[in-house]
């Protein structure tokens, strides 16, 4: 099922007073996203797996539990106004920093900086045993996104529903190490430039240049500001940042190896398992970075599903370009 939207005429108009209290905490989304003034006032720090994750968290404890995942190079201010919107509405939102990026550190210096997706993915896991949560809905975009593929792919009887941009992005390692026709393959030129040391160095050196480009690229018709970037290219300054993003793109080409812990994993995705919990999927009009066609993905989702067309000019970082409608798609998808 496909329903387009048309990002600049929705609005979310309620008669209880909930909603309209989820309204006033939400505002113009993209107004406040513009203007770098939606943030989290404070985070918090919990010990999870290999990890000190640090998150943001809105709404009472006893709620029922969404956990918000990021992608590169952004942070979790991708999700300020649309947290607020959700927390309004009753739920408890989680909103994690990945290993990498933020206050989330590495619990110990003998611990491999590894991006590959089975441990991020392992993360969430352990980001929810650490905090009680037995199931959440789950939603992102980018690797986010890919994380919360393979959470509900792996482990289904810990996800409520997904929302996920861009579909199914749950990759194959054999697959990857074939060529794809030079189109494609210049969408990626990001990660082969991370494949050689000149690009591993280009990286430390000018990460906000390299992340702001990025932006520019993956979502051409987004205005944002300066205060908007720099608040989340703060988070790249993590000091396992470099190492993360360039062994995950090295990961995929096969030129960086994983962990044994995680090969079991590994191997269940490379069979592009199908994902049975209630699933929407949402693409921007304007998405500038590589993503597939819906078509190509929909029979993954074998549950209860929907995609979403955002129209507007809608990039890459749907969730902080159309908070209005991410946010919605969230409580759709528990409903589904």
């Amino acid at each position: 099922m496909t329903e387009p939207i048309d990002h600049s005429r929705r609005r979310f108009l309620g008669a209880t007073a909930l909603t309209l209290a989820a309204a006033e905490l939400l505002g113009s989304g993209v107004a406040r996203a513009a203007s770098g003034d939606a943030g989290f006032e404070t985070l918090k720090q919990v010990e999870a797996g290999d990890l000190s994750i640090g998150y943001a968290e809105l709404g009472d404890p006893g709620h029922p539990a969404v956990i918000l995942l990021h992608g590169w190079p952004y942070d979790i201010h991708s999700f300020a106004a649309a947290a607020p919107k959700l927390a309004a509405s009753g739920y408890r939102v989680i909103v994690p920093h990945l290993r990498g990026y933020g206050t989330t550190r590495f619990r110990s210096d003998k611990i491999m900086r590894n991006g590959e997706p089975a441990a991020l993915a392992t993360d969430v896991i352990a980001l929810m045993d650490a905090l009680k949560i037995e199931k959440a809905v789950l939603g992102g975009f980018d690797w986010g996104a890919r994380t919360a593929n393979i959470v509900a792919a792996l482990w289904p009887e810990r996800v409520k529903a997904m929302v996920s941009v861009s579909g199914y992005l749950i990759g194959n390692r054999e697959a990857g190490k074939h060529p794809l026709p030079p189109k494609a393959e210049l969408s990626w030129w990001y990660q082969f430039y991370f494949s050689t040391e000149r690009g591993r160095e280009g990286y430390e050196q000018y990460r906000r240049e390299f992340s702001r480009l990025i932006w520019e690229l993956a979502s051409p018709q987004w205005k944002f500001d300066d205060a908007t970037f720099t608040r989340s290219a703060a988070a790249f300054d993590n000091p396992d940042h470099v190492d993360i993003v360039i062994h995950n793109y090295r990961w995929r080409l096969g030129l960086a190896a994983g962990e044994a812990k995680y090969e079991a994993l590994e191997a269940k995705l490379d069979t592009g398992p199908v994902i049975a919990v209630p699933t929407i999927t949402m693409e921007g009009d304007a998405n500038g970075a590589p993503h597939p066609d819906p078509k190509a993905y929909a029979k993954k989702f074998t549950g209860k599903y929907q995609h979403r067309l955002i129209s507007g000019g809608i990039g890459h970082n749907l969730p902080q370009e159309a908070p209005q409608d991410f946010a919605q798609a969230i409580l759709d998808a528990d409903r589904l």
